[in-house]
């Protein structure tokens, strides 16, 4: 029962796409962090699937069409052409999306109440293919601004952390090894740091911290694009499951290490994006009909 619930499958692309399951993992969030009366706080750590603004104008690709033309009906820096997951966790929670960190000195003060959104888009666990702040200087980020006093420790405790990372990671990995042997090696070692991000996260004072999977690589619009859009990568995917099985691991090794309260909880963003791809090719028998919705998700790779 406790690995079902930490790999509860976060479904916001089937939000996207309208299917009957659309809501099943965020309502288990809700219920689990037992958060429905819009005090919760959102402090969100990662990638472009969770970027709402942070990378710079005009470089990232975020700030140009077809970005936001769905919402909010321009482009303000998020990765898609509507929202991002950030977005539809805030909705849930019944908070504002938080402000980017970038902007926090230009908006009103109250708008800070909602939490803090640290993320850039093209980053990773480590350094990866854009110059932009990884997940250990967005953690510094938010640690400066607790020993400024601008969250509190009631602040923290009525607070979630949503944690989206390794993608990059291995786009950067892959780009810069031709040979997969280190692989192995590769993916402990970022599991390894996920781990420790998450107790950093937590000794600061979050107490309850979300943290996604990774999504099927070889599914993205820039890999199966070799099949025409008939089919996925399978040896890649191979590569979004063991990372995944590993990451559980370790989430489930968080919650037994750390007894004093704090919920630790993985998000399948895999389980979401396969549903999709699987129902889409029982309809029509390809997916590419899935290829621009991932495009805009995945565009912090700035491939698409």
């Amino acid at each position: 029962m406790e690995k079902k619930l930490q790999a509860s499958s976060l479904s916001f692309l089937l939000f996207l796409l309208l299917l009957p399951t659309t809501f099943t993992g965020i309502v288990a969030i809700n219920e689990l962090y037992g958060i429905y009366n819009g005090t919760a706080k959102l402090f969100v750590f990662g990638d472009s699937y969770v970027d709402t603004g942070n990378s710079p104008k005009p470089g990232a690709g975020s700030w140009k069409q077809p970005y936001g033309s769905t919402f909010p009906q321009k482009p303000v820096g998020r990765f898609s052409n509507g929202r991002v997951l950030t977005d539809y966790i805030s909705m849930f929670l019944r908070i504002r999306s938080p402000t980017p960190f970038k902007w926090r000195r230009y908006v009103n003060k109250t708008r800070l109440r909602y939490g803090m959104n640290f993320a850039y888009g093209g980053t990773g666990v480590f350094n990866t293919l854009v110059n932009l702040p990884n997940m250990t200087t967005q953690i510094d980020f938010f640690q400066k601004l607790i020993q400024e006093n601008a969250y509190t420790k009631q602040d923290l405790d009525s607070s979630i952390a949503l944690v989206s990372v390794a993608g990059n990671d291995y786009t950067n990995f892959l780009v810069k090894n031709r040979s997969l042997e280190k692989l192995p090696a590769f993916t402990a070692s970022l599991v390894n740091q996920i781990s420790l991000n998450l107790k950093r996260i937590q000794s600061l004072g979050v107490k309850k911290i979300a943290v996604t999977g990774l999504e099927p690589l070889g599914c993205l619009p820039q890999i199966s694009v070799a099949s025409a859009y008939q089919n996925c990568i399978e040896p890649l995917n191979l590569i979004s499951n063991t990372h995944n099985q590993m990451l559980l691991q370790a989430v489930q090794n968080l919650t037994h290490e750390i007894s004093d309260g704090t919920v630790f909880m993985m998000l399948d963003l895999n389980g979401a994006f396969m549903t999709a791809i699987n129902n889409l090719r029982n309809h029509t028998g390809r997916i590419q009909h899935l290829k621009f919705a991932f495009c805009c998700v995945r565009a912090g790779m700035y491939l698409c």
